[in-house]
């Protein structure tokens, strides 16, 4: 059984590449990060804090576990952030993943990096695995860069480009697009959503299994994974909207220029997924499947809250 280590265990694709072994898949898993380990179940599985900006302490965990693979989620992916504090961006997202490639090249261990559609300028969405990058922001310029980095390594790599992932895990604290439209509406308070950017969502249990089919297949190269259907960020949360009946009337659109963001952001980017699903049988569900199935996981921990509050 191959054992497969993965940075960044606590945020959101971290732990539900953790659910969805402990689900069933067949491999033996060293789920790492920083700080403590923030996932609900401690048994079945490996811990191990690791630091994935000191290379000494990389070191020695992946020495102690000689996992067969690795996925690397750590990441900074906050693009604003990523502009105002450049320096610590290009150390999380290209020093950390220079790193990791000199250990697997010395250990021979297979490197699943995760990429962002935002290597692209967003003109010509939606977009191949061949086509040529031309990042618009810092964070951008630095997934790039991290790509032709694993694209060169001497050990068996794959790169998986991905766009705005949602879901939910046990920890609160993380959102995404898609809870923060629901929370807000829910409360009744007015958001202001772009109406000039066009994106293909990502559920985070299809990225999850993407992730490891890459590792069951032994693939190499590079993946486009997202979901399948394209539309607007406005359109996205009007979706939100409609799914759990909330009140359209609280959203209002605006241009993207309106927003003064520090980080120019691509308009419309977009994947064509053919490859992932031919290579490695990759199914993505639609929007409206990933609504429905976020409802059910949001259900079930309201009906867990209220157990133990018993």
């Amino acid at each position: 059984m191959k054992t497969v280590l993965v940075t960044g265990s606590n945020g959101l694709l971290g732990q539900k590449i953790t659910s969805t072994i402990l689900s069933g898949k067949q491999f033996n898993l060293v789920a790492t990060s920083k700080g403590e380990n923030r996932f609900k179940t401690m048994q079945g599985y490996t811990y191990a804090e690791m630091d994935i900006l000191n290379p000494a302490n990389v070191r020695e965990v992946l020495e102690r576990y000689r996992p067969d693979a690795i996925i690397h989620t750590a990441a900074l992916t906050n693009v604003d952030k990523c502009e105002t504090e450049k320096e610590l961006a290009y150390a999380l997202n290209v020093e950390a993943v220079k790193t990791l490639i000199t250990i697997c090249e010395e250990y021979k261990i297979q490197l699943v990096h995760l990429s962002t559609d935002f290597i692209f300028d967003g003109l010509n969405g939606p977009y191949l695995e061949s086509d040529v990058p031309n990042p618009l922001s810092y964070y951008g310029k630095t997934k790039s860069e991290s790509e032709e980095l694993v694209k060169n390594a001497a050990c068996k790599w794959a790169i998986l480009r991905t766009i705005i992932v949602y879901g939910i895990i046990s920890d609160e604290s993380r959102s995404n697009i898609v809870l923060w439209a629901k929370g807000a509406l829910e409360k009744g308070t007015p958001i202001s959503v772009v109406n000039d950017q066009w994106r293909m969502p990502t559920l985070v249990e299809d990225l999850a299994d993407a992730c490891l089919l890459v590792i069951e297949k032994n693939a190499n190269g590079v993946f486009n994974i997202s979901g399948k259907d394209m539309m607007g960020i406005s359109e996205l949360v009007f979706k939100v909207a409609d799914f759990w009946n909330l009140n359209k009337e609280l959203i209002t659109e605006i241009s993207a220029a309106s927003l003064n963001q520090s980080a120019p952001r691509p308009m419309r980017t977009g994947f064509i997924l053919d490859k992932a699903i031919h290579e490695l049988g990759y199914a993505p569900r639609s929007f409206e499947q990933g609504l429905a199935l976020l409802d059910e996981q949001l259900k079930e921990r309201e009906r867990l809250t209220e157990q133990e509050a018993k």
